[in-house]
């Protein structure tokens, strides 16, 4: 009975979420200002909110949590200078308040501030804070994912942090230090992306590292069908059928050595990870799209740090996901129907497994711009958190959320 109660209660609050979401689906890629003929500038801006409602979440334990969150908020700046020479700069809403007191991230920063070298298809030089090369969600981000809740696979460094700089690797993805990308000469369909980045950085109370090495990043992807078109070296999960024809497969690297564990218990980390991306247009419009993703991660520290006050104690073990969504030609209102399943298993070395079901319904009015979701999941990953000691603990719970996402 509670189940179905926090359903038709969010349907009927979907019908005003989806009206509203209508009236700015019409915006699309931000504001442009040319000043000439080389230089232009883009403004745009993107936020992200949700209702949920977990089993057994409530302070008393034994009821339903119900919450309204910002999820994401951000305000993106990119512009050209002359045709080699362009930047970046997206100010973000980290965690918009959802990581609890004291988290100190809850206002807008600098997430990205890139200085862009564009020379040709085949050699190009990014640099500043900036995505670090990895799997397809990490580099699909929160906005331009297939669903609305993100990757439940472990984070590489510097999705797993969230501070830049003394004591952190990072903040969703990003990091400072600099990326060469393009295309291989005469191999037009095989992306790279090689970057040098900070990883992570002790500081004087602890934390592993203390020689201060770089983080390596590497990720290659080829394209046996159309060449998917993302800005630099970023992607997207989905294209709801616009791109065409996709088959894309991903390869992505990350190592830094001493970059887990505590000053105690240090240990080099080796992140490895392999994606796909299928996406046909069928007779009638409609669109399959097909995601899955394996990550290795190795991240040799003594179970001893777990112990440790100052452990950047990483995911250490493997993980997969999948998930297959079908896309609706026919408009149903403003926008097109897109039922999908997900899964995601997690198994640490030195930890429970953990795992995850999904169920879910967006409804897509404007793409990655504007768009809702509604879906319900099951399993112990959001309840076992990020804890990869051997003593973690968590049940299953079921979830029920309802997503908005609108930008221009």
């Amino acid at each position: 009975m509670k189940i179905k109660y926090l359903l038709t209660t969010w349907i009927a609050r979907a019908g005003t979420l989806l009206v509203l979401a209508s009236l700015i689906g019409v915006a699309h890629a931000g504001i442009r200002i040319d000043v000439d003929d080389n230089k232009w500038l883009t403004v745009g801006a993107g936020i992200r909110g949700s209702m949920v409602g977990i089993e057994d979440q409530a302070p008393g334990g034994d009821d339903w949590s119900k919450s309204a969150r910002l999820d994401n908020a951000s305000l993106f700046v990119d512009g050209q200078i002359n045709p080699y020479l362009k930047l970046a700069v997206n100010m973000w809403c980290v965690f918009c308040g959802n990581s609890g007191s004291g988290g100190g991230t809850e206002e807008f920063i600098v997430l990205d501030a890139i200085a862009k070298f564009e020379l040709s298809p085949h050699l190009n030089f990014w640099a500043g804070r900036l995505l670090v090369p990895a799997d397809r969600a990490e580099m699909s981000g929160v906005f331009y994912s297939n669903t609305y809740d993100f990757n439940k696979t472990p984070f590489y460094a510097a999705d797993f942090s969230t501070d830049f700089g003394k004591g952190g690797a990072g903040v969703y993805g990003r990091d400072q230090g600099a990326v060469v990308w393009g295309t291989l000469p005469q191999i037009d369909r095989l992306q790279y992306a090689l970057g040098i980045f900070n990883g992570f950085e002790a500081n004087s109370s602890g934390g592993p590292d203390r020689d201060d090495n770089f983080l390596y990043a590497m990720r290659l992807a080829y394209s046996f069908l159309e060449i998917e078109q993302n800005p630099g070296y970023l992607t997207s999960s989905t294209y709801y059928g616009a791109a065409g024809n996709i088959f894309t497969i991903g390869l992505a690297v990350q190592h830094e050595k001493d970059g887990v564990g505590s000053m105690s218990n240090p240990g080099d980390f080796l992140g490895l990870s392999a994606d796909v991306l299928f996406e046909r247009v069928l007779e009638g419009n409609h669109v399959l799209t097909i995601e899955g993703e394996y990550k290795k991660f190795n991240a040799d520290y003594d179970v001893a740090a777990f112990a440790d006050a100052d452990c950047f104690c990483m995911f250490d073990g493997d993980a997969w996901t999948a998930t297959a969504l079908y896309l609706f030609s026919e408009k149903v209102g403003v926008g097109r129907l897109q039922p999908y399943v997900r899964y995601t298993k997690n198994k640490p070395d030195e930890s429970p497994s953990r795992e995850e079901k999904e169920l879910g319904l967006n409804y897509i009015i404007d793409g990655h711009n504007a768009k809702v979701a509604l879906f319900v999941q099951r399993g112990d990953i959001a309840t076992k958190g990020l804890n990869f000691s051997p003593t973690a603990i968590g049940k299953e719970v079921t979830a029920i959320k309802l997503g908005v996402q609108a930008q221009f």
